[in-house]
């Protein structure tokens, strides 16, 4: 699995609205819904649910909210840079301007951890971080977070 097969570039976006986790969220249903086909109402439900037994924040100014949803076939992502960084209630308490959301099948339990891991791994590296915060390009995010894979693994 690679960040290529997850994360589609469409899905990847620059954002001026989040001001707060709940628009954050609609945010990231509207583009789901736009790229994947994926309904809006059940994106944002799914992640609200999944943040009310724990915030995704997971420090560095990084937050990664999953959900699983019935009727996808594979993992799916979505990435967003916010303009404006949102408390996210990390455990180093430090706002978040990096968020990729990931949605997997209700019954992909070993893909949506591998998934999980493989996003994580990805946005712990400060080189990555520093270079997505520095571009506001979709492209060039979407370029970033499919060939850092590529690097590490040569």
């Amino acid at each position: 699995m690679n960040l290529a097969e997850i994360l589609d570039l469409r899905a990847v976006r620059l954002s001026h609205k989040a001001a707060s986790k709940k628009r954050l969220f609609c945010e990231i249903a509207e583009t789901a819904s736009g790229t994947y086909g994926i309904p809006e109402p059940e994106v944002f439900a799914a992640l609200s649910e999944r943040e009310s037994l724990g915030p995704t924040g997971v420090g560095g100014g990084v937050a990664l909210p999953h959900a699983r949803l019935d009727g996808l076939d594979h993992v799916r992502g979505v990435f967003l840079r916010l303009e404006t960084p949102l408390d996210f209630d990390a455990p180093d308490r430090k706002p978040v301007d990096l968020v990729f959301a990931l949605l997997a099948p209700e019954g992909a339990g070993v893909a949506h951890l591998k998934a999980l891991a493989l996003v994580s791994r990805t946005l712990r590296d400060p080189g990555i971080c520093a270079k997505l915060r520095a571009n506001g390009d979709a492209q060039v995010l979407h370029t970033i977070l499919t060939e850092a894979q590529a690097s590490e693994a040569a």
